[in-house]
């Protein structure tokens, strides 16, 4: 069995408040440094990682002085905001002595779950990527307020891993992996190493809460993994105490618990497309953009369109139709109608002039369409 993460090209890697903190006792700025040199080897040699961290509440809780995670909504947001400091620090300090800049990014669901600020952050973190930055996402402790009780990195792991498209997931976590059963409890437990996310016998063997640190568990991590692999994303949960453990997942190396997704990313995405019920609108195609979709699967660009219909905003499913109104693709718009209106037939040099700003420089993306 060869790791997934070799032939992965963009990875997101979560790690857990127990590791991040030594177990409570403040951060350990070791670990830090040692996933700060991995994640420098993967980019040398060509992936792009996003780095989901926990550990704000227990370095604030650290620096506070409390010896255990207080309970009330205003205390844990309060740790928040006092470990965030600390936390942001350190990471800058480690990917500095591998020449890599880092960016700090914090989300809370609602971001993701409202269109426009789920397309910005997409958006930022597809920059920041491009810059050659390493993110560092946390969940947003000082404002959330549920979340920061029901929460966990887990999810939000695998949330950013649909949300920027990513090849796989990787948990570092203070456990080997999954068991059949609680190794603690069980001896005859034994270690699954591969298995198809969201397989319900899977939960069932997940069973237990996290740490006294941490939020999460086993069981947050199968769901994540569930979640991950809607968008094709394979899931890698291992120990990150293990020596090298991300070089060597890229080496190819089997280690921890990998869960692959039914379909892989692109067909999964395609598929979603390709089932999308609800379009918002169409876009009238000229000949030549038709039989550049049809046959090539190229994007679309404004210059290729001679229509819009209906009324539509950014990252909304809508039709692409020939000149007949024989639909021959569909996809997620860049733009709103009333921008598309603006530019269309227009080449794409001239987007900014005519809007003032440019978002991209396709109407769709060959990556957001699926061909009819």
């Amino acid at each position: 069995m060869q790791s997934v993460i070799h032939a992965a090209s963009r990875i997101v890697v979560k790690v857990g408040s127990s590791l991040v903190t030594n177990d409570g006792k403040g951060l350990d700025r070791d670990a830090l440094a040692r996933w700060a040199a991995e994640i420098a080897d993967l980019r040398r040699r060509g992936k792009e990682v996003v780095l989901v961290s926990s550990g704000a509440i227990a370095e604030g809780c650290q620096r506070l002085g409390w010896s255990t995670r207080p309970k009330a909504v205003h205390e844990l947001q309060a740790a928040a905001a006092v470990g965030q400091m600390g936390l942001a620090q350190a990471y800058e300090t480690a990917f500095a002595h591998h020449g890599l800049k880092t960016a700090q990014v914090l989300l809370t669901h609602e971001d993701l779950a409202d269109r426009t600020r789920y397309l910005n952050a997409r958006s930022t973190l597809s920059a920041l990527l491009s810059l050659n930055v390493v993110p560092i996402i946390n969940e947003n402790d000082t404002v959330v307020t549920a979340e920061i009780r029901f929460g966990d990195n887990d999810t939000l792991g695998a949330l950013v891993t649909n949300l920027i498209e990513a090849d796989a997931l990787v948990i570092l976590t203070d456990q080997k992996g999954l068991y059949t059963a609680d190794p603690r409890k069980n001896p005859a437990a034994e270690f699954v190493h591969e298995a198809e996310a969201g397989t319900p016998a899977l939960e069932a063997m997940a069973g237990g809460a996290g740490s006294s640190v941490g939020t999460g568990g086993m069981y947050t991590k199968i769901i994540a993994a569930k979640r991950a692999a809607r968008s094709g994303a394979a899931t890698v949960i291992a120990s990150g105490r293990e020596a090298n453990v991300l070089s060597r997942l890229a080496d190819g190396e089997a280690i921890g618990t990998q869960l692959i997704a039914p379909t892989n990313r692109m067909a999964a995405r395609k598929q979603w497309l390709a089932d999308h019920l609800q379009l918002s609108g169409r876009l009238v195609l000229d000949a030549g953009a038709a039989r550049a979709l049809r046959e090539n699967g190229v994007s679309l660009l404004p210059i290729g369109v001679i229509g819009v219909d209906g009324d539509f905003l950014r990252g909304e499913a809508v039709a692409c139709v020939d000149e007949a109104g024989a639909e021959v693709a569909r996809g997620l718009v860049n733009y709103s109608s009333d921008e598309a209106r603006k530019i269309m037939r227009r080449p794409t040099r001239e987007i900014e002039a005519v809007l003032g700003y440019l978002v991209e420089p396709e109407l769709i993306h060959r990556d957001n369409m699926v061909s009819l």
